[in-house]
């Protein structure tokens, strides 16, 4: 066993938010601060910073490889949740999208300092907008002077055409919606962590312009757990023990704090190995309990998932031929790799959209008999809220096990439904104490059968638009591939069997170290992100959540990380006189 030096700041992960974190409490110069992460740096790696190539870091070092358990409501298939491993985390392998949710989402925790105004100043601090010539911003819903590049995306002419045919089926273009936390229901244009043809992610918080002396960046060391000491009046975090690439264990010592930020995955995991958590399952691995929190793990989150593809009849309205043709991809590489342009500087992701389903959901026996509170459906939200979210593909693909691409001149278009605010709750728990064996991840999707209604139906009502819509109806050739569930399926029932048999994860998962109230026994943590009965001991990212917003969880990572900041040097002040 290996002592390193003593930092006043330790850092488990180097994800969104601990990226975030580390590069703002740097800006005391008189503080030292180690960041650890368990993947390499991103420095070097292409597909980070090429867009088009994020799918290219799964299923290797890069990715975290958890799988769910098998998955009852999904005919018990095992769903792939891929999270980026290597400083930087998901930051560098997402979507690259800006969608906050509704201001309502943030209230809803009922936490001081967490309001949706509160999480709006702090998504505004971290970012620098840039715009272009026919996208009008809401001009104070942005930041100007963050070390985040964020831009509107060129939509191809397929996304034009889903957009006209949501508008003309009810769903009003808001240019700039998902900045702005107020409309539960219409279409409008995502920004897109992207700047120049490339990718801008958390790593920038800590490197090039902003990288300081006073942060010591470990990449290749794996956080095993935190090291608790004996104190008057209780237990106090001191340090970290982790685990070298070469299999080397090191001790590092904090004279402050030590903040945990391994995503909703890797968080609870590392409290777990602690001895922080539920004490019949930490004896169960051989972990000697010495906290009995029991929602460490708990309240498990996400944002389930439905994709279906229609093939196109004309071309050019897709992308395809940019990718999936001929020599597409050796093309579009070369010109990204001369211009930083092309179809591998974006992502394709086309018109996004927020919508409700009172109406198409009134007279279901299981949404008219479901209980709800005054001023809220089934599904706990208020009409401020969406139920769903949609969004188009601009060429064939989506999870990687979408393997039927277009390679025959043919033309695809996917859409996508987005459950929000999913009723069923999962868990992460250790299947041992061996920090280099994955936690056991059961996210429970479509547990809960209003999940499976709600989602059903959006997935109804969004090819409804597509077909009946006069910009879209007409350029539908049929579904892609060919296959039993298809576009004329014009019932929620008969979407029923192919949602179950599609779902997937949107990669937001969050929740399982969730802050709350005192008089919450699953609280892992108070509002000021301090695990229950240690001192010096935080953990800061979305698995601080009580509640996932309703959209996705890039800017509220952002968010929390600059949120997380500014809390810690409040305390610091108290504290240490700063």
């Amino acid at each position: 066993m290996t002592t390193d030096k003593f930092y006043d700041y330790i850092i488990c992960g180097g994800g969104t938010s601990g990226c975030v974190l580390a590069g703002r409490l740097a800006e005391n110069l008189n503080v030292q601060i180690l960041l650890i992460e368990a993947g390499p740096d991103s420095a070097d790696l292409e597909n980070v910073h090429m867009v088009g190539g994020w799918s290219n870091n799964f299923d290797s070092e890069t990715d975290w490889n958890i799988e769910t358990e098998p998955q009852a409501g999904a005919d018990n298939r095992q769903i792939k949740c891929s999270r980026g491993r290597f400083l930087g985390g998901s930051s560098g392998v997402n979507g690259t999208l800006c969608i906050r949710g509704i201001k309502q989402d943030f209230d809803d925790w009922q936490l001081d300092g967490w309001s949706g105004d509160d999480m709006w100043r702090c998504m505004n601090k971290s970012e620098t907008i840039h715009g272009k010539s026919w996208f009008t911003p809401s001009v104070k819903d942005h930041g100007y002077d963050g070390p985040l590049h964020v831009e509107p995306h060129d939509l191809a002419p397929i996304s034009e055409s889903v957009k006209e045919s949501m508008i003309e089926q009810g769903l009003p273009l808001h240019e700039d919606m998902f900045a702005t936390g107020e409309t539960s229901t219409g279409c409008g244009h995502v920004l897109r962590t992207v700047y120049q043809g490339t990718r801008s992610t958390a790593a920038d918080f800590v490197t090039k312009e902003y990288r300081r002396n006073n942060i010591t960046i470990r990449t290749d060391a794996t956080v095993d757990r935190v090291v608790l000491s004996e104190e008057l009046g209780g237990l106090r975090a001191t340090g970290v023990e982790m685990v070298t690439k070469s299999g080397e264990k090191v001790i590092a010592r904090a004279r402050k704090e030590v903040i945990v930020s391994a995503g909703a995955y890797g968080s609870p995991a590392i409290l777990l190995r602690s001895g922080i958590g539920p004490k019949d399952e930490l004896e169960k691995v051989g972990v000697t309990p010495k906290v009995h929190l029991p929602g460490v793990g708990k309240n498990l989150l996400d944002h389930p998932v439905c994709w279906f593809f229609y093939e196109v009849n004309k071309p050019g309205l897709t992308n395809d031929h940019l990718i999936h043709h001929d020599n597409g991809y050796a093309s579009a590489y070369q010109l990204y790799k001369e211009k930083k342009t092309g179809i591998l500087s974006t992502f394709p992701f086309g018109i996004f959209a927020y919508t409700r389903l009172d109406e198409q959901l009134k007279g279901h026996h299981l949404w008219d008999k479901a209980p709800r509170w005054e001023g809220r459906d089934p599904m706990g939200l208020t009409l401020s809220q969406p139920n769903v979210e949609f969004f188009n593909t601009e060429l064939y693909g989506g999870p990687k096990q979408w393997i039927d691409f277009p390679s025959d001149n043919r033309y695809v278009v996917g859409m996508c439904t987005v459950l929000f605010s999913a009723r069923s709750r999962g868990s992460v728990t250790l299947r041992s104490r061996d920090p280099m064996e994955n936690p056991a991840v059961d996210h429970a999707y479509l547990s809960d059968p209003l999940d499976l209604l709600v989602l059903t139906q959006g997935c109804q009502t969004i090819n409804n638009i597509m077909m009946t819509g006069k910009a879209t109806k007409d350029i539908i050739k049929g579904s892609w591939p060919l296959q039993r569930y298809h576009h004329t399926y014009t019932s929620q029932e008969e979407w029923v069997p192919y949602v179950k048999e599609t779902v997937t994860t949107c990669y937001h998962p969050g929740g399982t170290c969730k802050m709350g109230h005192i008089t919450d026994p699953m609280a892992v943590l108070d509002e000021r992100m301090r695990v229950r009965g240690v001192k010096g001991l935080r953990v800061v990212d979305v698995s601080v959540m009580p509640e996932l917003n309703n959209a996705h969880t890039q800017s509220p990572a952002y968010g929390i990380g600059e949120r997380a900041a500014e809390i810690i040097k409040e305390d610091a002040k108290r504290t240490y006189k700063l």
